[in-house]
Formats: structure tokens, C-alpha cells, sequence
């Protein structure tokens, strides 16, 4: 499974702002934007003036960082937005949300989406009563995301809970008890909160 191995906070550097990669260390003054708030590199210090394309190419960059995605999947994503109904850019937002370990990140069991991905990844998480080791699975509106009891994480998920880092989303249901949540609904737009601007992303791919 390929995926981003080095430094995550250059991530963040690059794309001036946090995007909340490490988890609990991103919200004290360990953050490396709270230390280094320019883009990392030689001349990190002295980058111009970003061209329309660059705008456009940064808020990609930005999406698919945040969500933790490759750019051929990210691209995949964008097709099946290209041919839903709707508007392409909260489409392809909401197919985005839907990933399970967001699911998992969203109602507060991992601190980050690179902490879900992995609890998934290892079969820590079931879905309707049944395990599921697949990050990128879409999850579906009635569709019940649990610990596997068998789980030996419920103390650190116990800890992600009561560390109250985010609220849980509207279209999201938590029952923090039982370790469990229910997708109530597809995601609105208002409902994602992530600094993005999705039109900028459209107009990238549909040069």
C-alpha cells in the first residue's frame, strides 16, 4: 500500500497552516508551525508570488494531504465526482469524508487520519458487525462503524475519546459508551470543516 513516509511536518510548512497530520502534538507549541511558520527547504524563506496555476495546484496538494491520499487515487476520486450528480467539488469532498479511517478520525477514535488509517489498516474496526481493514472503504448512510471488541486499542481509543479534541460532525452519530458510531446522513458542505476551497481544484483538473 503506498503512502506519504516522510516528514509530516513539512506538510504543513509547505502549505503554511496546520493540517492537524500528528495529532496531539499539533495543538501544543511543538508544532512545527508554531516554530517554523515558512515553507520548508533552502529557499523556504524567499518563495515569490504564486502564479494562478500554483494557487490551484496548492489547494490539490492541500486536499489530498489532509485526507492523506496519492495523486492517482486522489484523481480516481475526482472522476467518480465528474460523474455524480451534483456539484463536482463537494462531490468529490464528500467521497473524501466517507473514507473509513476519516470516519474513524471524524468521531474522535484517533487522535489523526494517519492513526486511523493505521487502526484500520490492522483490522481494529468493524463495520455493520464485520471487520474492516480497509481505509478507503466508502461507508454508506445507516452504515454502524465499531472497535472490534476483541480490540487490544480500547484504552487508547478510550483516551482519543476523552481528550475531546473535535466535536463530531452532524452527520455522524457517537455512542462513546459502546465505542461505536452511526453515519446519520451524507455530509453537507457546511458540514466539512477543512481549508479548502474545492472550486480551485476543479479548475486544476478540468484544464
Amino acid at each position: 500500500m503506498a503512502r506519504y513516509n516522510d516528514a509530516k511536518c513539512r506538510l504543513c510548512r509547505r502549505e503554511g497552516m496546520k493540517l492537524f497530520l500528528k495529532g496531539a502534538r499539533c495543538f501544543t507549541d511543538r508544532c512545527a508551525i508554531e516554530r517554523r511558520n515558512y515553507p520548508p527547504g533552502q529557499h523556504g524563506l524567499n518563495r515569490g508570488k504564486l502564479t494562478p496555476y500554483g494557487i490551484q495546484l496548492r489547494e490539490k496538494q492541500k486536499a489530498k494531504r489532509i485526507y492523506g491520499v496519492l495523486e492517482s487515487q486522489f484523481r480516481r476520486y475526482f472522476q467518480w465526482a465528474e460523474g455524480q450528480k451534483g456539484v463536482t467539488g463537494e462531490n468529490l469532498l464528500r467521497l473524501l469524508e466517507t473514507r473509513l479511517d476519516n470516519v474513524v478520525f471524524r468521531l474522535g477514535f484517533a487522535a489523526s487520519r494517519r492513526e486511523s488509517r493505521q487502526m484500520v489498516a490492522h483490522g481494529h474496526f468493524q463495520v455493520n458487525g464485520r471487520k474492516a481493514a480497509i481505509p478507503s472503504f466508502l461507508v454508506k448512510v445507516g452504515d454502524a462503524v465499531q472497535l472490534r471488541p476483541t480490540s487490544k486499542l480500547a484504552p487508547r481509543v478510550d483516551d482519543n475519546l476523552n481528550a475531546g479534541r473535535g466535536q463530531v460532525p452532524a452527520w455522524l452519530e457517537l455512542d462513546a459508551g459502546a465505542r461505536r458510531g452511526v453515519v446519520r446522513s451524507l455530509p453537507l458542505r457546511e458540514d466539512i470543516q477543512i481549508p479548502v476551497t474545492e472550486q480551485l481544484i476543479v479548475e486544476l483538473y478540468s484544464k
